[in-house]
């Protein structure tokens, strides 16, 4: 039986989208929810488009963060994912919820953790003299961006680069990344996969 996959979005869904389309017929797993914390996410109808069910829960109308997680994980339970992949989700999850979920959200991450966890990882990357940046799949825990690797794909430093060049680069290097590593969990999320993935 294909393990379910809820896929967690807050933006254009382009890592979304890489996943979805990945899970053919002969993938371990199969997308059963894309969901936002932003109504005006331009994913949802690219989800919408792919035949997958796309509802919303718009963080704004929660006073508290444990208000709009109880929300979240409510509809979640409904559509029962074995696998929940953050996929641009901009919110930082609690310890509480992380916990219902445990062993099965996995991330990407645009750094080679555990280099720059956090925000503004390009910038970071470049100030730091890196002669490589990259990104990183990994399981979630509460530690921000700390839980461990299942994989990275790394690219080169170029003379000249600022952060909207090393975005671009890296974007497609997400797009092959991300699917590779949820098919492995998916086909045994027990198993340590470390995948390298090396881009130009």
């Amino acid at each position: 039986m294909k393990k379910r996959v809820a896929i967690l979005i807050s933006g254009g869904g382009s890592n979304m989208v890489a996943l979805a389309r990945s899970m053919g017929a002969d993938h371990p797993a199969k997308p059963v929810l894309v969901l936002s914390n932003n109504p005006d996410a331009a994913g949802l109808q690219k989800a919408a488009d792919l035949g997958i069910p796309a509802s919303t829960i718009d963080h704004r109308q929660f006073s508290t963060r444990t208000a709009f997680e109880d929300q979240l994980h409510t509809a979640l339970l409904l559509a029962k994912p074995d696998i929940i992949c953050l996929a641009g989700f901009m919110r930082i999850l609690t310890p509480e919820f992380i916990g219902k979920w445990q062993g099965k959200i996995l991330n990407i991450h645009p750094s080679i953790l555990p280099l720059f966890p956090g925000l503004h990882t390009h910038q970071r990357a470049l100030d730091a003299g890196m002669a490589v940046h990259g990104c990183s799949v990994h399981l979630v825990t509460p530690e921000l961006d700390g839980g461990p690797i299942l994989g990275q794909a790394v690219i080169p430093v170029n003379t000249g680069d600022n952060p909207a060049d090393l975005a671009a680069r890296l974007l497609p290097m997400e797009h092959r990344l991300y699917p590779k590593v949820l098919r492995e969990f998916a086909l045994n999320s027990k198993a340590k996969t470390s995948l390298l993935i090396q881009g130009k």
